[in-house]
Formats: structure tokens, C-alpha cells, sequence
């Protein structure tokens, strides 16, 4: 198995196992190679720096076994559990979801689990102004 470092058309940078380079060139020319974060198929290798060990460290872990990486798949399955709990447990806001997501934070509101689109200015906005929220990859429905 090699691990490479991956980068999507948005500059997203992930990691993904293959069972040799070959396997990477091949699910990448079919489009099976998916971005995580956002479901971008335009990947190609990030740049790596190189795992050199010493005998000594290469006698520890020996003994350690191997840590599952989920394969592209996988993630995209994962991310698709995610959409429909989010979706099954939180009411969609669309477009207000920075307008709404301040009102539950100051106060004027109810609490409740909220979901929805912010750009990237309106995100940094309200983490600037401390409101918690989290930034999902959103996989579409038909992947």
C-alpha cells in the first residue's frame, strides 16, 4: 500500500491509500478519486515530503499494527450518513444561515440545530465573532 498526499482543483490537500501508484493513476482517469472536503473530482498528487526511518524506529513499529485509512469510497459514504442525519436533525435556512445562526447566538432566538450556505467571508464573519458553527463537506445526494 503507498499513501499520497492530494490536492483538489479548490486547493483542498487529503490523504488516500492505494494498493501501488498505478491503482492512483487509474481510479483518478475514471473520476473515482473524490475531494472529501468538497466532492471536487480534479485531483492530482499534492507534493509529500519523504518518510525516512531509521532501523530503529522501523523495529518499533513492527509491532504497531497498521492504522485504517478509509479509502475514497468509503469517505464518500460517510459523508452521505453525515448529509442525512444533518438533514433528518436540523432545520435548513438556506441562504439566512448567517442570519440565523447570529440570532441563536445572541439570544434573539430558540436554539436549535441549523443548516445552510455562508460564504467564506460570511464563515470568518461569524468566527470572528465567536459564533460556533462547523463548515460539512456537502455531497450531493446522487454520489
Amino acid at each position: 500500500m503507498i499513501v499520497f498526499d492530494l490536492k483538489c482543483k479548490d486547493g483542498h490537500v487529503f490523504e488516500a491509500w492505494f494498493p501501488d501508484s498505478a491503482a492512483f493513476e487509474k481510479q483518478k482517469a475514471k473520476k473515482a478519486v473524490v475531494c472529501p472536503m468538497c466532492g471536487n473530482r480534479r485531483v492530482t498528487k499534492a507534493p509529500m515530503a519523504p518518510n525516512i526511518s531509521s532501523g530503529k524506529s522501523r523495529e518499533r513499529d513492527v509491532d504497531k499494527p497498521p492504522q485504517q485509512q478509509p479509502n475514497a469510497n468509503e469517505m464518500m459514504v460517510m459523508l452521505s450518513k453525515l448529509r442525512q442525519e444533518v438533514e433528518k436533525n436540523s432545520d435548513y435556512v438556506g441562504e439566512k444561515f448567517p442570519e440565523e445562526a447570529r440570532k441563536i447566538h445572541y439570544g434573539e432566538t430558540e436554539k436549535r440545530n441549523i443548516y445552510g450556505e455562508a460564504s467564506k467571508e460570511e464563515a470568518a464573519e461569524l468566527a470572528e465573532e465567536g459564533v460556533e458553527f462547523q463548515r460539512i463537506p456537502w455531497v450531493r445526494h446522487d454520489s
